[in-house]
């Protein structure tokens, strides 16, 4: 996820807070569904906060939260209680607050009496609107200070702001209400045993001047457009029944979240991508969004293309030292409005991220497997070949064969990869490492990449692109087993600092390695034992950082903590490798942990250990959702089922190791080479149903990319 330097660091935003996410829009308030402007709360359009307060009295009195339950992603039922005057405990007036996210807010207020004599209610709602950028919010240091004015109207009321020359705008419409410039009054009378209700609806407005589209509440028996997108989505993913109803719950939610997450390229509406997460990244980031895609590929392969297709429209063209852009470069993140001069590199797009590039080929190469038209993936090889000429000329700057970063201005991100926050990168002794740093994961992501490519290239008949990119792969792979390997302590180091010493601390960094083959096979039993060690594996998963390190703090960002997408690829890594138990054991400790979140796994949790702790601990700033959180249940459940497609292979590969508590699985409707095929699961027996023709079912693991190019290669050289 996109970090931090040292004094922008997320604040805590409450106990129990409600994150309602659609599209790029969101909504942050507290469990009684108030807006308070002094904690990171709002109503956020295109990274700006369209409403900082939205409080709700009733007589004066503020709600006592009873329960938020959120309904789908962008929809959550509030209950609170009004407290009495009389100093009785019990209320008997319930309020409920019904609130859609879309472009805005719709929020139905339903006032009930549980008393037998009617009450005369007062329901006052107090507004703010600071049009505050997401970055000031976030980091809660609002720098500016618009100039606004209010027109309160019959029913509405419309806040316009000016600074600079830039314009903002919200409108509130608000039928009944006694309209003033800082808040909406009803009174009312509800009856005994009966109810009052009033529905409220805020949306932007368009430069400061007119409304966005009217949010309104659908016909009687007719759908909004949020959950019509959500049916459209249900219908093109699998649907899945499985033994344990509590994993079947995680990989629902997953499903609903990774559905919330998606955004649309404004330049191209039919073309979808994943957000990062909410409340803070929902935009496109490179590292993120292909991640989060490449691990739904078997749920909807067209969002890993999205993603591609749109981050290759925006590839880096010339040298910028503000942005950090560079030729062939692919962007670490984009954000929207006028005050994105407070972002990353100070201006919209920011190219800050040593690994999307990389990993935007290594994805490439997975979508090729799943069955689009060559063409489709030919039109993007041209953006494949100026990432890997980024690699040569601008990320290998030394020439030693590594790829390494160093910021290029002091706006920019001080570590790029993963672990991008201020500190995240240092020596076992607890020392910061310094740039310019090669990371241990990032030459995996660049060996993976020139594998794809290769393979790609021998499946063109490109040998000598082929031929050439494969010998870059092997004389990595052999400095990176020289280089990087700590045989003392018996794992990889996390990076080589400026000096090429390698920075020795025990991180998580190295599982990653072996997901993409660049583990030596005789390496491979060591990595492995040193993840699951008891300093590493908390009982809920891998931490960042062992525990027995001098940066370790089980409470931190990237030292000690545990991600849930970090694990997912490292299960998947363990699974290549031939260790079973040990991704099984992953597996299941983070599908357990996403029980005492109801079903969501956060972007990350503390890294307590669990004999300690007997659930996991939150992480007080984590995302939820969080794209490559919300897709790593898919990741760990896939790796064990061992399924994977190659469509031009004419294959779909089965062999599932899925522990004995999962029970069996079913699916449906999942995506294969332009049909739907049902996969039905018992133990280690497995089945097919509707296979498009020419797929065939094999059992054991799909073929790696690096044998396929060194099967290749021997046919050639045959």
């Amino acid at each position: 996820m996109a970090g931090w330097n040292a004094d922008t660091a997320a604040g805590p935003m409450g106990a129990g807070t409600i994150t309602l996410v659609e599209g790029s829009s969101f909504c942050i308030s507290l469990p009684n569904g108030d807006i308070q402007p002094e904690m990171p709360h709002g109503v956020f359009f295109q990274d700006t906060r369209i409403l900082s307060r939205w409080s709700l009295t009733v007589n004066g009195q503020q709600l006592e939260p009873l329960a938020a339950e959120m309904k789908e992603p962008y929809r959550a039922l509030f209950a609170g209680r009004v407290a009495r005057a009389d100093g009785y405990a019990d209320s008997p007036l319930i309020v409920e607050r019904l609130r859609e996210v879309g472009a805005g807010i719709l929020e139905e207020i339903t006032v009930r009496n549980y008393s037998l004599d009617p009450v005369e209610c007062v329901v006052s709602l107090s507004i703010e609107a600071d049009f505050a950028d997401l970055f000031e919010v976030k980091e809660a240091r609002i720098q500016r200070h618009w100039d606004e004015t209010r027109q309160p109207d019959a029913g509405s009321l419309t806040i316009k702001a000016a600074w600079q020359d830039a314009r903002k705008g919200t409108v509130i419409h608000a039928d009944g209400a006694d309209v003033g410039p800082d808040a909406l009054i009803y009174r009312t009378v509800v009856p005994p045993h009966g109810h009052w209700s009033t529905l409220l609806s805020v949306v932007p407005a368009l430069d400061g001047t007119g409304p966005a589209a009217p949010f309104v509440r659908p016909e009687p028996g007719s759908m909004s457009p949020r959950d019509r997108r959500r049916l459209e989505w249900v219908a093109r993913i699998p649907v899945l029944r499985m033994g344990n109803r509590s994993i079947e719950r995680t990989l629902q939610r997953s499903y609903d979240d990774l559905g919330a997450l998606r955004i649309e390229d404004p330049d191209h509406p039919d073309r979808v991508v994943v957000a990062a997460g909410a409340p803070w990244f929902m935009t496109l980031f490179g590292r993120d969004s292909l991640w989060a895609s490449e691990m739904a590929l078997p749920v909807d392969p067209s969002l890993a293309l999205g993603t591609l297709q749109t981050l290759a429209d925006r590839q880096g063209r010339v040298f910028d030292p503000v942005s950090e852009e560079e030729p062939g470069k692919i962007l670490h993140e984009v954000r929207l409005g006028v005050s994105s001069g407070l972002s990353l590199g100070g201006k919209p797009e920011y190219y800050g991220s040593v690994d999307a590039t990389p990993l935007f080929v290594s994805v490439l190469g997975a979508v090729s497997r799943w069955g689009f038209a060559k063409e489709t993936i030919a039109a993007l090889l041209p953006n494949a070949d100026r990432a890997l000429d980024w690699i040569r000329d601008y990320g290998d700057r030394d020439g030693d064969g590594f790829v390494e970063y160093e910021r290029l201005n002091d706006r920019g991100l001080i570590n790029q990869g993963w672990k991008d926050s201020w500190d995240g990168i240092n020596f076992a002794d607890g020392t910061l490492a310094e740039p310019p740093i090669a990371l241990c994961e990032v030459q995996a992501y660049v060996y993976s990449a020139y594998m794809a490519r290769a393979w790609m290239a021998y499946d063109a008949g490109n040998t000598a692109l082929a031929d050439e990119l494969t010998d870059r792969a092997a004389q990595l792979k052999t400095r990176f087993n020289e280089q990087f390997w700590l045989p003392d302590r018996g794992y990889y180091a996390i990076a080589l600092d400026k000096d090429k010493r390698p920075v020795d601390a025990c991180a998580s960094n190295m599982g990653h390695c072996l997901w993409f083959g660049l583990v030596d096979e005789d390496k491979a039993p060591l990595v492995a034992e040193k993840l699951m060690s008891p300093q590493m594996f908390s009982g809920w998963g891998v931490r960042t950082l062992a525990s027995d390190m001098g940066a370790y703090n089980p409470a931190s960002y990237h030292n000690g903590s545990v991600w849930p997408h970090d694990n997912a690829i490292i299960a998947a890594g363990l699974v290549r490798y031939g260790f079973v138990e040990e991704a099984q054991r992953i597996a299941t400790a983070l599908l357990e942990a996403a029980e005492y979140s109801d079903g969501r796994l956060p972007e990350l949790f503390c890294g307590f250990d669990r004999e300690r702790f007997g659930q996991p601990v939150p992480y007080p700033t984590a995302c939820s959702p969080q794209a490559w959180s919300a897709t790593a249940p898919v990741l760990l459940v896939t790796s064990l089922m061992r399924y994977d497609a190659h469509v031009s292979l004419g294959g779909v590969w089965l062999d599932p190791v899925l522990p004995e508590s999962y029970g069996e699985l079913h699916v449906a409707n999942a995506p294969m080479a332009g049909g739907r095929i049902s996969i039905d699961i018992s133990g280690s027996a497995a089945s097919v149903r509707g296979l498009p023709e020419g797929m065939v079912l094999h059992r054991g693991h799909r073929p790696w990319m690096t044998e396929l190019v060194e099967q290749a290669k021997s046919r050639k050289d045959a």
